[in-house]
């Protein structure tokens, strides 16, 4: 019988094997992932999970039921050791399991601090996986202290949660300002007040020269201006890298992450990759989506074409965050981006238009569902906005979709 096997077990690995059952895919599936539990949703680890207003259960994208009513067979909590491309078999601890088709869908593995400079004590975290939060959740309590390294979208979403259990949060970011790789400096701005209202203290320009503990345990953070901040946890949120060290042991060949094509295949025909670990054409470039919706519909297209269904991929970039009170909504790609029209709404909302020229490449818009409805529909069929409609709060964006 044909088998096809998915190594990892998350959004993308869940995402493809479902689909192949929905094609009607009649062999045997096996889905081997890492962690002791079935795919579950990443995002609300460290928001609503982390605050206790989540269930783990709730977290599961599908009951383990669904795996075997679809006789997906799960091999979790296990590490592959080898793939052998010539032979097509994974090695497992234990076992060799031959394949006709093989995805890859490992997804990212998170940057850590050196353990040269206390990265490897006790009470330093990174944001990436349950048992990460698992461990994390018992000190994130009510008067406790902690510094956060990183000021992107994972610091900050650390650093809200942190701030509304009472924790005391101090965050560096080693860029001139937060956000700086991914966002305008307008959206810098209107995060940095929105976390300085709620009492974090954010310093950018300023990076993590050591930490320093005591009997194993992390107690201060030396920083690059020779400040020091004393502290009960510190959590990690420098980025992430995709997990390829299966694909370039195996000879596949890498380019930003696995390298893939336009259907999802990569150096070996009978390989394939999918989300966070694969990178991809997209608009005369390459690029790789670090996002849930990229996850789901990059690893569905890719279990059609194992079906041989010969579908390109075509990436509609859209991510969100949640800090506080406020939901950022982001459509399209800001690269390339050379001026930004501001649309503040008389409600609070806001919103940013990133134009390359005159043409729109991507919003971020914070409790704004309407403006980034909008201009993600605008900028997935490739037109644009008028500036001056846009910066009008008045004006409605719907007749935007009629021009």
């Amino acid at each position: 019988m044909t088998h096809f096997i998915v190594i990892g077990a998350g959004q993308a690995g869940a995402s493809l094997v479902a689909q192949l059952r929905k094609q009607g895919f009649e062999g045997e599936i096996t889905l081997i992932g890492s962690e002791p539990v079935v795919p579950y949703q990443r995002p609300p680890l460290s928001k609503a999970y982390l605050l206790g207003e989540m269930e783990m259960e709730r977290l599961f994208l599908r009951p383990e039921s669904f795996y075997a009513d679809n006789n997906i067979t799960l091999k979790l909590g296990q590490e592959v050791r080898n793939i052998d491309p010539e032979a097509k078999t994974v090695t497992l601890a234990d076992e060799v399991l031959h394949y006709d088709q093989l995805a890859l869908t490992t997804g990212s593995t998170p940057r850590r601090i050196p353990a040269a400079i206390g990265g490897d004590l006790d009470g330093v975290y990174v944001l990436r996986d349950l048992a990460d939060v698992d461990a994390m959740a018992p000190v994130v309590t009510d008067g406790a202290r902690t510094l956060i390294v990183g000021g992107g979208y994972i610091g900050l979403e650390a650093a809200a949660v942190c701030a509304k259990r009472g924790v005391a949060v101090t965050l560096v970011e080693m860029a001139d300002r937060i956000l700086q790789r991914v966002a305008a400096p307008e959206t810098s701005d209107y995060f940095r007040t929105l976390h300085s209202n709620h009492g974090v203290n954010i310093r950018e320009g300023i990076g993590l020269e050591r930490l320093e503990g005591v009997d194993g345990a992390v107690k201060r953070a030396v920083l690059s201006d020779g400040s020091t901040v004393e502290v009960d946890f510190v959590i990690v949120g420098v980025g992430i890298a995709p997990a390829t060290g299966l694909a370039e042991s195996a000879g596949l060949t890498l380019d930003n992450g696995i390298k893939a094509d336009a259907r999802g295949r990569t150096s070996d025909p009978a390989i394939w990759a999918a989300g966070d670990c694969a990178s991809f054409p997209y608009r005369n470039a390459r690029i790789r989506l670090e996002s849930v919706p990229n996850a789901i519909d990059q690893a569905e297209v890719a279990a059609r074409n194992m079906l041989g269904a010969d579908e390109t991929y075509v990436a509609k970039p859209w991510f969100w965050s949640d800090q506080y009170d406020v939901k950022l909504q982001i459509a399209g790609l800001n690269t390339g981006y050379d001026n930004v029209v501001t649309r503040a709404g008389n409600d609070g909302t806001m919103s940013f238009w990133y134009y390359a020229g005159d043409q729109l490449v991507a919003v971020d818009a914070m409790n704004d569902p309407r403006a980034y409805m909008v201009a993600k529909r605008l900028i997935e069929a490739g037109r644009t906005a008028d500036k001056t409609l846009v910066a009008n709060p008045d004006a409605d964006l719907k007749p935007l979709l009629r021009a």
